[in-house]
């Protein structure tokens, strides 16, 4: 997917929003037409050249209505923005987290979980914030058509020679975005690096004091410290110096229109009120050049970003990322979805109607009578040690132990049936129809798996067995009961309240 067909993908997952929010911010940003227009009278009527007859005091009133009414857009403008900007960036990271979540345990993620937040957070601020300068750019766009028809009708030498050297300058400037981008990545990089230590150093604690490697590890994450304060230090000052090129340009501008006014002042083919105009409508001006360049700028970074999601999905379509789905907003309403049968068949490939019917079967709830498996195999890349063609028959009701020495494969075997892995080679069956999917088939009630690693959420004891379910009393009082949990939960001080992980 390209950068531009994502850009396009992602205004399209609500483009009645989106284009409510480019209308509204277009009138924002043609607003400040008319207020200039007054200004050029305001100034003309104090040297008798107005072709109003509102009076000074009429024109003050007419700015400050002027002024008022643009605040009034702007702030309905943030809410359309918000509305849209919000919707599109909870969607990507709720497709982002379905795919992950339905990837085998073992290889949910292919970077450590601190570089993966690094990811869903900044990856999809960068991605947001590209689409909604697109808005700008279009209503910025409008003004500079818009204001330059009226400079042109005034003096065309002066708007030529007005603006011909500030696009110049900025569009110097944005070249050196390319730089930008290259520091922006190393940057993020550099960032995820930093992330990803201290979620490993806070998950192996133990591990770091047992083996004595507590200089060992500070001297490293200080490395990665450096490498992000001088990756850091590069991106700001490039962004520092094209800021102050670009706000500087303004005080460039009125500096050629002092100069340049004067003559034709004295010559009387210029009058203040002109002048005035020229130099009102020279900042916004000079802001749409800057911030078409911007958007250049986060359209770049947006490339670099949807890599980095990609990299996420491990091969899927990128298309994964903007799947049109359901956020759930509104109570007992869901948002219009595409449906989703379709958008799988896009990502994975059309299924049989055999294989869709004995899907059906198993999702129907059918008890388990008897689980067969045959030939399961699965081998890690890095070693080429696993299980090979294992077989076996569990039927309802039996109790079945599998012993073995360290490394035999006994935990390989149970995350391999529960599609923890990825699947190998063998089949599994329940009650005599394949599962396809395991990792999506074994979920609650089907199966219950204890890690040998707890992993437990820094939270309640009471939300660490709920994980996320409505609390009912029965039901929460018979999984104590069938932990043997009772004595221990009325032991502890904060007894199901008392946080744990």
């Amino acid at each position: 997917m390209t950068t531009f067909h994502y850009l396009w993908r992602l205004i399209m997952y609500r483009p009645g929003r989106y284009f409510i929010n480019a209308i509204a911010w277009t009138i924002i940003y043609l607003a400040p037409i008319v207020p200039g227009l007054i200004t050029k009278q305001f100034f003309d009527s104090l040297t008798g050249n107005s072709m109003l007859g509102y009076g000074v005091w009429g024109l003050i009133a007419l700015l400050i209505a002027a002024a008022l009414g643009r605040i009034c857009l702007i702030i309905i403008g943030f809410i359309t923005d918000v509305h849209f900007r919000f919707r599109m960036g909870m969607l990507l990271r709720r497709n982002l987290l379905e795919h992950v979540l339905k990837q085998p345990g073992a290889q949910a993620i292919p970077v450590s979980p601190g570089e993966a937040i690094s990811h869903f957070r900044d990856d999809v601020d960068q991605s947001e914030e590209a689409v909604s300068w697109s808005v700008d750019v279009f209503g910025l766009t409008c003004f500079a058509i818009v204001s330059g028809y009226i400079l042109i009708r005034i003096d065309t030498q002066m708007t030529m020679l007005v603006f011909l050297p500030i696009v110049l300058v900025i569009t110097a400037a944005q070249l050196a975005t390319v730089r930008l981008q290259k520091y922006r990545a190393a940057s993020r990089e550099a960032t995820s690096k930093v992330t990803g230590e201290i979620s490993e150093m806070f998950g192996n604690v133990q591990a770091i004091q047992v083996a004595g490697a507590e200089d060992r590890v500070i001297e490293r994450f200080r490395r990665f410290g450096d490498n992000r304060r001088k990756a850091m230090l590069k991106d700001r000052l490039m962004t520092e110096l094209l800021d102050s090129v670009f706000s500087n340009s303004v005080n460039l501008g009125t500096g050629l229109i002092l100069l340049l006014a004067g003559t034709k002042m004295r010559a009387g083919t210029f009058t203040v009120g002109d002048f005035a105009l020229f130099v009102y409508y020279l900042t916004f001006v000079t802001q749409f050049i800057t911030n078409v360049g911007k958007f250049i700028t986060y359209f770049k970074q947006m490339s670099v970003s949807l890599e980095r999601l990609t990299f996420l999905l491990q091969g899927a379509s990128a298309k994964v990322l903007t799947m049109v789905n359901s956020l759930h907003l509104k109570p007992g309403r869901a948002e219009k979805s595409e449906d989703r049968g379709k958008s799988e068949n896009a990502v994975r490939g059309s299924k049989s109607d055999e294989k869709q019917s004995e899907n059906a079967m198993l999702k129907s709830g059918a008890a388990l009578q008897r689980l067969d498996v045959n030939g399961l195999s699965y081998a890690y890349a890095d070693t080429g040690r696993g299980i090979s063609d294992i077989h076996f028959s569990l039927r309802r009701g039996s109790f079945t132990v599998v012993t073995g020495a360290i490394g035999s494969g006994k935990t390989t075997l149970v995350r391999s049936l529960l599609g923890l892995l990825p699947k190998g080679k063998g089949t599994i069956a329940w009650n005599g129809v394949p599962v396809e999917d395991p990792g999506t088939f074994f979920t609650p009630p089907r199966s219950a798996y204890t890690a040998q690693v707890p992993r437990l959420y820094s939270d309640t004891l009471r939300n660490n067995i709920l994980l996320g379910q409505a609390e009912q009393s029965d039901s929460l009082q018979q999984a104590l009961h069938a932990a043997v949990l009772e004595y221990d939960v009325a032991q502890l001080p904060g007894g199901l309240d008392t946080v744990i992980g």
